[in-house]
């Protein structure tokens, strides 16, 4: 498991925000899933092709910290690695930035599940489209 960053940009757009063009509150849990998901992909995964498989990875924990308003037009700095890989948890850290200035932080839990809910385990081969342990 690498504990890399994996940076990419996504500016803030007018639908996001509110009536003041400060970015709502719960689209930094969907920046933290664009951010994730292209860290699966830059990393090799597939979630078409896992779930596809049978395994699902459902959030079992997220968290937000916001430091700064994001604002209508923004160009952000998204920031996600994974933090910890064990039996059927996956966990992230996550940065946004607008230029060097924090502006929210954030950590989520996912947990692996087949169709019915049931936990499974999982493995690093798993997440990069080969078979289970």
């Amino acid at each position: 498991m690498s504990t890399d960053w994996y940076e990419m940009e996504l500016r803030v757009r007018y639908s996001e925000t509110d009536a003041m063009g400060v970015l709502h509150h719960m689209n930094y849990l969907s920046y933290f899933e664009v951010a994730r998901t292209e860290l699966f992909r830059a990393q090799g995964g597939d979630y078409r092709a896992l779930e596809e498989r049978g395994f699902f990875l459902v959030i079992a924990k997220a968290e937000c910290s916001y430091r700064k308003p994001a604002h209508y037009d923004d160009l952000l700095t998204l920031r996600v690695r994974v933090s910890k890989m064990s039996g059927a948890k996956l966990a992230h850290d996550y940065e946004i930035k607008r230029d060097q200035t924090l502006i929210a932080t954030g950590s989520t839990v996912l947990a692996c599940v087949d169709a019915e809910g049931a936990i499974q385990r999982m493995s690093r081969d798993l997440l990069h489209g080969e078979s289970p342990e």
